[in-house]
């Protein structure tokens, strides 16, 4: 009975689905449809949040009189926090299909242009470059556009490696090391470190620097928020009890928010400073190419400052590919440290 009363009702609103469906063509799809909701569930949190404690707190208008760069400088980080939140999760991770695309771009004009001059030619594609670090010399990477791609992967791994282990099962193409496919995606992503739900798409090789800003920013706002409910629960205590309890369970709330992303930026600096990515701590013993290396090693830093460096201050229009480091590399990254070691910042540089 209850399917009978229901399908008139689906027949009636499907009409109107459509009709939305074709205005907004992102909301036909669950997945973008799902994120946007979590967009808008975020949004509204942070709203509320903060529209309490000045729906509440009288104080602080009163303040905002006296000091107005107090509450300047509070709202300004709100809306920064609200603006790199959506600059985040707006951002490509870096996809593989991305990379191998301009490099196969890059040899075709690279083998143009050396056939209609002798002139070296540029490396670069038009906004777009790749480098890799530390390539190992005597490979070649003349050849088809089908296998450039191929050819600059091998070169990441040590030499006899069969490309077949380097297939991905599901986008059927070449992975550099650190590159990983993300199931919700569906794509294959440069140094993935995970799929972060509330930002709808992965954090790589792309974001990773956009994502520690965030929640940097994110936990600032936290703290400050939680600083003006304690001064409010302090001033106004026991004059409206409704108020009161409303107030504590948002503090309650926002306790346990600053706690979850003080111990994440605390983690995702960590990972920033040794290089490496939540997948490859979490999963460190299934990687084949960290299965051999001590659990104290960190096989792709190199530095504390070399590494924000990277991550920081190259362009996010530069594929940045890690080749795999030799055996005797790791050997010297596993020496203990000296006094000399420490006098000369070996950590740092």
């Amino acid at each position: 009975m209850l399917s009978a009363v229901s399908r008139p009702i689906r027949d009636s609103c499907a009409p109107v689905l459509d009709r939305c469906f074709r205005l907004v063509p992102c909301l036909a799809d669950p997945a973008r449809r799902s994120s946007l909701g979590l967009k808008a569930a975020l949004v509204t949190l942070h709203l509320v949040f903060v529209g309490v404690i000045f729906l509440f707190y009288s104080e602080l208008i009163e303040k905002t009189k006296h000091e107005p760069w107090y509450i300047t400088f509070y709202l300004l980080l709100f809306v920064a926090t609200l603006v790199q939140y959506f600059i985040t999760s707006g951002s490509s991770p870096g996809y593989v299909l991305d990379a191998m695309r301009h490099a196969n771009e890059r040899n075709a004009l690279f083998q143009k242009i050396s056939t209609t001059s002798k002139q070296p030619a540029s490396s670069k594609n038009g906004n777009m470059v790749i480098t890799m670090e530390g390539s190992r010399p005597g490979r070649s990477f003349s050849g088809s556009n089908a296998t450039s791609w191929t050819k600059l992967v091998l070169d990441l791994y040590p030499p006899g490696t069969s490309i077949r282990s380097l297939t991905c099962s599901y986008c059927n193409v070449e992975q550099p090391p650190r590159a990983k496919h993300c199931h919700d995606c569906d794509r294959c992503v440069l140094q993935f470190d995970h799929h972060c739900v509330w930002l709808g798409t992965c954090v790589g090789l792309g974001n990773h620097c956009r994502f520690w800003w965030y929640i940097c920013e994110e936990t600032a706002l936290c703290l400050w928020t939680g600083v003006l409910y304690v001064a409010y629960l302090k001033a106004n205590i026991a004059l409206a009890w409704w108020k009161d309890v409303i107030m504590i369970v948002l503090l309650i709330i926002l306790a346990i928010f600053l706690i979850f992303l003080l111990l994440l930026l605390l983690f995702h600096s960590y990972l920033i400073l040794t290089n490496q990515t939540t997948y490859e701590l979490v999963r460190r013993r299934r990687i084949p190419y960290l299965r051999g290396i001590p659990e104290r090693v960190y096989p792709f830093s190199d530095g504390v400052c070399r590494n924000l460096y990277k991550l920081c201050c190259v362009k996010a229009s530069v594929y940045n590919l890690e080749r795999l480091p030799t055996a005797q590399e790791i050997e010297e990254k596993s020496r203990p440290y000296t006094c000399l070691d420490f006098l000369t910042c070996r950590c740092c540089c």
